[in-house]
């Protein structure tokens, strides 16, 4: 009897569709189904401990591969930034930090801190927004360079990536010692970004790291804004 696949409705004479791929049995949901889907998503089978490894080491050369050369040595970007934004929130739950490494609102107006509250709750998260404001400003400061905006949000969800591992690492260390640690943390993140970054660009030019670093301050700085700006227009909506 041939079976009718259910994706396109051909004839599969065979074990799969010889249209679509789709098999012609789907196999049962199990606990191989689920280790197979976990190892999917983190790209196990591609190396999520390698590209952390050669973003660690060699993160400006490893990010420019991937871009011109070579998109299959390191985890999908954008499956990169989430993964590790979620071992932060996790990670950060758990050990009940109660603020992340940015604060900028300690204010009691109602609107306002609601907004900041998420930020806080939901660093992971807000990590993602937070990267798109600063590749507006490396846009700016490397437009010689004739990157576009997406190829240098993918720089940013590699180099964010790490810095969310590197603030879990921290949070757990916070967490266990109850010593103020998180802010060593975003002092550390903020060099690991500059070097990241001006290696990216042309690691023997000084000045990208300084630009590196200005687009960083500038990107946290905007987003601070805009975050506050939304608190107004809440607290103005609402009375």
């Amino acid at each position: 009897m041939i079976a009718i696949c259910n994706s396109c409705q051909q004839d599969i004479p065979e074990n799969y569709c010889s249209k679509c791929g789709t098999p012609a049995r789907l196999k049962r949901i199990d606990r191989h189904y689920i280790q197979h889907e976990i190892e999917h998503i983190l790209h196990l089978e591609k190396g999520i401990f390698y590209t952390v490894k050669e973003l660690v080491v060699q993160p400006g050369e490893s990010i420019n591969t991937f871009i011109l050369n070579n998109r299959n040595r390191l985890v999908k970007p954008i499956v990169f930034i989430i993964v590790t934004s979620l071992i932060y929130t996790v990670t950060n739950h758990f050990f009940h930090i109660e603020e992340g490494y940015l604060n900028f609102d300690k204010t009691n107006t109602a609107g306002i801190n609601p907004v900041n509250q998420w930020v806080q709750h939901h660093y992971g998260y807000a990590n993602i927004i937070m990267g798109v404001f600063i590749a507006c400003w490396q846009k700016l400061f490397f437009r010689k360079y004739g990157y576009n905006f997406f190829e240098l949000l993918i720089v940013l969800c590699f180099v964010q990536g790490v810095g969310m591992l590197l603030f879990s690492l921290f949070a757990i260390a916070e967490g266990l010692s109850h010593a103020h640690l998180l802010h060593y943390g975003g002092m550390l993140f903020m060099g690991y970004h500059a070097w990241a970054v001006g290696q990216f660009f042309e690691k023997n030019k000084f000045v990208n790291y300084l630009k590196a670093v200005g687009a960083y301050l500038l990107g946290i700085i905007t987003f601070s804004i805009c975050v506050l700006l939304l608190g107004f227009l809440l607290h103005a909506i609402h009375h």
